[in-house]
């Protein structure tokens, strides 16, 4: 069928699936379709072990009718988080429903061989501990630290990713993947398990680096080549011998991001290497940390300003490592934000903390999987195949 109206099997099963028709009464009239045509369709999605039909609803006088739903306990989907030294994994069903979930110590400069056969040997055990077979994984979403062609799902040229430059990660795996970036799929996982209802919102990861997810009317916008809201690397005023590995000065991240700001601490006398060195020290009462931090929240300000008034955001949500201490950060954004951007754009703005926390980009990456494992294209591909 053509136009706005359903017909597919990929378009039932999103019906079913939303709950938007728990019958085939209800699809023959959601869709205009004869009754003949919805029992075809119906009877492929449960040959294929996509819906299933059971024996319920109020009977109006006649036969109860048979309640359709997503038959989701027979399939399973891993999201993959990969950051610069933990590899955290949560296996799902195809509802979203948490199976099982790990997080190991992983460096990801260990390179891509070792990293993905870890990843593969977790998500055998996790299915094992679910009580699910290896031939029920249907799909996985992986986030990595670093640009990513979506396309391909191939890095590109990521800086804290020695040896996975244009490395074909879906290569590696039978299972249907797909590769984003980590702040993408954490925006995603913040705005499906947190903030369903917003059409746009932004998220910003504040740890080693900074990035920016953007959500615009309900979905992920990665730009012409991926690299939209690669925010670290707009620059600031006022910091022109801050120098980034990017080759330029004064980028957002060789200024305000943790790695930044730790060696500023160093520099002071202070025991810091890393982001989660700088939260230490906050939470200790370090008042040259808390200082550094509350001026990098400002900082991020002056760049969320401008993007507020250009991009006009229901929702900033603010994430990473640097999140941990939010109180002071948020007070360093907040104040910025509310004083540069237009009072249009900012009458209805919030500006909060990751409510899905170290969890939003294993939680992203396995609802990306899900989406794209549920697209009316691949399930009229799967039914027809």
């Amino acid at each position: 069928m053509t136009g706005d109206v359903p017909g597919s099997p990929g378009d039932v099963l999103t019906l079913i699936g939303s709950g938007s028709a728990t019958t085939r009464s209800d699809l023959a009239r959601i869709t205009g379709l004869a009754r003949s045509t919805i029992s075809q369709r119906v009877d492929a999605l449960i040959e294929r072990g996509l819906v299933e039909e059971t024996q319920g609803g109020d009977s109006t006088g006649g036969r109860p009718a048979r309640q359709l739903r997503l038959h989701a306990e027979d399939h399973a989907v891993a999201g993959v988080d990969l950051g610069a030294t933990h590899c955290r994994i949560a296996l799902m069903d195809l509802t979203g429903r948490l199976l099982a979930a790990a997080e190991d110590p992983m460096r990801i400069s260990e390179g891509p061989e070792t990293v993905l056969d870890h990843v593969e040997r977790r998500i055998h055990a996790l299915l094992e501990d679910a009580g699910r077979p290896p031939t029920a994984l249907r799909a996985m979403g992986l986030g990595v630290p670093g640009p990513v062609e979506f396309a391909t799902g191939r890095p590109n040229n990521p800086p804290i990713m020695p040896g996975w430059n244009g490395y074909p990660i879906p290569d590696r795996f039978t299972t249907m993947i797909l590769v984003d970036n980590d702040v993408n799929v954490m925006a995603l996982g913040e705005h499906r398990n947190a903030f369903p209802e917003v059409a746009h919102l932004l998220f910003v990861k504040v740890g080693t680096g900074i990035g920016c997810g953007i959500v615009a009317g309900g979905g992920l916008h990665r730009g012409a080549q991926g690299s939209a809201g690669d925010i670290g690397h707009i620059r600031v005023s006022g910091h022109d011998q801050a120098f980034c590995h990017c080759g330029n000065t004064a980028c957002l991240e060789a200024v305000a991001g943790g790695g930044a700001l730790a060696r500023r601490l160093t520099d002071l006398g202070f025991s810091a290497e890393t982001g989660s060195d700088v939260v230490t020290l906050v939470q200790n009462g370090n008042t040259q940390a808390l200082r550094l931090v509350r001026e990098a929240g400002r900082l991020i300000g002056e760049v969320l300003a401008g993007l507020v008034n250009f991009f006009n955001p229901e929702v900033i949500v603010i994430g990473g490592v640097l999140a941990r201490v939010h109180e002071h950060l948020l007070a360093g954004v907040r104040e910025t934000v509310y004083r540069r951007s237009l009072p249009l754009a900012t009458h209805d703005l919030v500006i909060v903390p990751s409510r899905t926390g170290v969890n939003a980009a294993a939680l992203g990456a396995g609802t990306l999987a899900i989406e794209h494992y549920l697209a009316p294209d691949n399930i009229n591909r799967i039914v027809t195949c």
